[in-house]
Parts: structure tokens; C-alpha cells; sequence
């Protein structure tokens, strides 16, 4: 896959297709394309796999890309939200496990299947909840995630200590769990919520600032002032 990723707080990734070449991508997500692009909305690996996306909360159906006139084209992606776009190159067989909103777009070669936590307390309380995306290789994705990215290379039995939420993607040897934040005065005051994600290596770990879940609670006390309410709420007047 032939990308340029732009931008710097909404990035967008464009993706120079050849002839013969196909890419598929989440609903929504394309920004714009040359009109020699064609778009087929699929439900690819079938009913089970589009039943599993959905549990996800992506979309039953997968749109696919590929140059229907002359030699090359070009589509452009964008995320729903402020962060950054990471393409992983993997090879034949390589996996990598991601949260579940994070993919965008990738060759057709690369499979995504839906990942079940484990363990219980990982997926009651793992920010993520039980299901993650598991993406294999070989060929390139496009990960949308949230925030700035931090990535981390633990050594077999380093490990860290985080907000579950943060956790966006890490290889499959990784060992994901969760354990308590500390004592119940520290689990009540300390503001760091009742459970932490153990991330225990060896692999690779990235890791994102900002959750869309955080944002909304920390905005929803600011909207909620100016939506009309019955009797004497706020409501803003937007003219005639």
C-alpha cells in the first residue's frame, strides 16, 4: 500500500491505488476520491464476520476500493475524531490486537476478525470491554486512534501499570489484565477510577492520551447548559 498520512490533530490518509489493487475501509470513513474509484459496500467474511464487526461497534458492511478506469486513482481517509492515524506494515501471519473502533483501512490481503478478552476482569473492566479487533498480515492497516500515541517495547516480564482506556494496541504475546488501583481510599480519592490495566511484555504496546469516553464526560456538564429543557432551563436563541 502506497499512503501519505497529513495533518496533525485530525490527520487524514491518502491511499495512491493501481489498477488491479483493492483496499476496504469502515463505513463513513472516506473523505474524498478520484472519480475513477470505485466503491462496493461488502460484508466481507461473511454474515458471522459482519455480525462480529457490529458487536464492535463498526458497521455490518465494509466498503472496498479499487481503480475502475485508467491505471491509478486516489482515495482519502479521515477520522471521526482528534488523534492519529499509524499504519502498521505486517507480514505474513503477524498479528496485532487493537481496540475495537480503531481500524480504518487496509490492503485486502489483511484479515480482521473479532478478539474476545480472556480474562473476566479484563473485559468488565478493561476500558475496551470483552471485544477487541485481532488483524493479521500480510499487507499494510490503518489504525485511527485517540489522542497522542506513546510507544512502548517491553522486555519479557517488563510491565506497566496504566488506564485501561489508554490501551489502543499491543502484539498478541502481551498478557492484558486488570487489578485493583490500590487501596479502597486510594480506589475512591485517587481519581485514577477503581482498576488499572497490567500490560506485561515481551511485545510492543501503544498507548493513547485521550479516550473519546473521557471527553464526552468532562464536555457533557458544558452542554448540558444550553439544551432547552422543559420549564425554566437555559435556551440559546439562534436568531429568526
Amino acid at each position: 500500500m502506497k499512503y501519505k498520512i497529513q495533518g496533525e490533530v485530525m490527520q487524514t490518509a491518502s491511499i495512491a491505488l493501481e489498477k488491479g489493487q483493492t483496499i476496504y475501509a469502515e463505513a463513513s470513513g472516506m473523505q474524498w476520491m478520484t472519480d475513477n474509484v470505485e466503491m462496493k459496500s461488502k460484508m466481507r467474511g461473511g454474515l458471522g464476520a459482519g455480525i462480529g464487526r457490529m458487536f464492535t461497534g463498526e458497521s455490518l458492511f465494509l466498503n472496498e476500493f479499487n481503480v475502475k478506469e485508467g491505471n491509478s486513482g486516489m482515495v482519502t481517509f479521515s477520522s471521526d475524531f482528534p488523534g492519529k492515524i499509524m499504519a502498521f506494515d505486517l507480514k505474513k501471519g503477524q498479528t496485532i490486537i487493537a481496540q475495537s473502533t480503531a481500524f480504518l483501512a487496509a490492503d485486502d490481503s489483511v484479515t480482521m476478525q473479532v478478539h474476545f478478552q480472556k480474562k473476566l476482569g479484563a473485559g468488565f473492566f478493561g476500558g475496551e470491554g470483552f471485544i477487541l479487533q485481532k488483524i493479521t498480515g500480510p499487507g499494510t492497516v490503518l489504525l485511527s486512534l485517540d489522542g497522542e500515541i506513546t510507544n512502548l517495547e517491553l522486555e519479557k516480564g517488563q510491565r506497566i501499570l496504566c488506564d485501561p482506556g489508554s490501551v489502543a494496541v499491543f502484539d498478541p504475546a502481551i498478557t492484558f489484565d486488570i487489578q485493583r488501583a490500590g487501596d479502597i481510599k486510594t480506589m475512591i480519592f485517587g481519581g485514577e477510577g477503581l482498576f488499572l490495566a497490567s500490560l506485561e511484555g515481551p511485545g510492543e504496546v501503544h498507548l493513547q492520551s485521550m479516550q473519546l469516553s473521557d471527553l464526552a464526560q468532562k464536555i457533557a456538564p458544558m452542554v448540558a447548559q444550553y439544551i432547552p429543557r422543559s420549564g425554566n432551563g437555559p435556551t440559546i436563541n439562534f436568531g429568526k
